[in-house]
């Protein structure tokens, strides 16, 4: 029985570190921009239950690289990685439910998935479920909650929700309207590389006293 045990110990580990040297190779090969044998070692990890091989498997089929693409295939994959709790997986997973990429477009699903994903701390997730709100779209509109995943957003250093908070500040949707905030959170975007925020930024600044 020790012995058996130890045999099964044995084989887990080389499962574990078959899998971690398919991601590797994986890896190397794809920034080598060898993309059939990156794709075909993903595969390998990901049929080994590495949620993250499968993700990058489904990025792959998604973009038609080292294989043809295939967004069905790429939605499978995402949902594969998305129900092994891999974050981006829910994430990716959403955007094409949103797009109707691969699958049907059904918002009340992207809404969900963007949850999940948001629920783990993905931060455009976040985002993306503040826009579904604000927007009404799988939700009904929400400006309060809107607002809330903005600055959750904008406070984590994703200068798109400094964007929209501060219309939102702009136009008093769901907070104190305040120009001074909308300002300032409109240059936070703009030095962040956001064009729309530098545009709003001049366009605020040349209004205010």
């Amino acid at each position: 029985m020790k012995f058996f045990l130890q045999l099964l110990f044995g084989l887990a580990l080389c499962s574990q570190l078959s899998y971690a040297d398919n991601m590797r190779e994986g890896f190397s090969a794809y920034e080598s921009r060898d993309y059939v044998n990156a794709a075909q070692f993903f595969q390998a990890a990901c049929e080994s239950g590495n949620m993250e091989a499968c993700y990058d498997l489904a990025n792959m089929y998604d973009q038609g690289q080292g294989v043809v693409r295939d967004d069905p295939k790429a939605v499978e994959l995402f949902t594969k990685s998305c129900d092994g709790g891999f974050a981006d997986g829910c994430y990716n997973l959403g955007l094409m439910s949103y797009r109707g990429e691969g699958t049907k477009q059904d918002y009340t699903k992207a809404f969900v998935l963007f949850s999940k994903s948001c629920d783990a701390d993905h931060i455009r997730g976040c985002y993306n479920l503040g826009i579904m709100h604000y927007t009404a779209q799988g939700v009904q509109k929400d400006y309060a909650k809107a607002a809330n995943l903005f600055q959750k957003t904008c406070d984590q250093g994703y200068e798109e929700g400094c964007l929209t908070l501060g219309v939102m500040y702009r136009e008093g949707q769901s907070v104190l309207q305040n120009k001074q905030t909308a300002l300032d959170l409109f240059k936070k975007a703009c030095d962040g590389n956001i064009p729309d925020g530098c545009k709003n930024y001049e366009k605020l600044r040349r209004e205010m006293p």
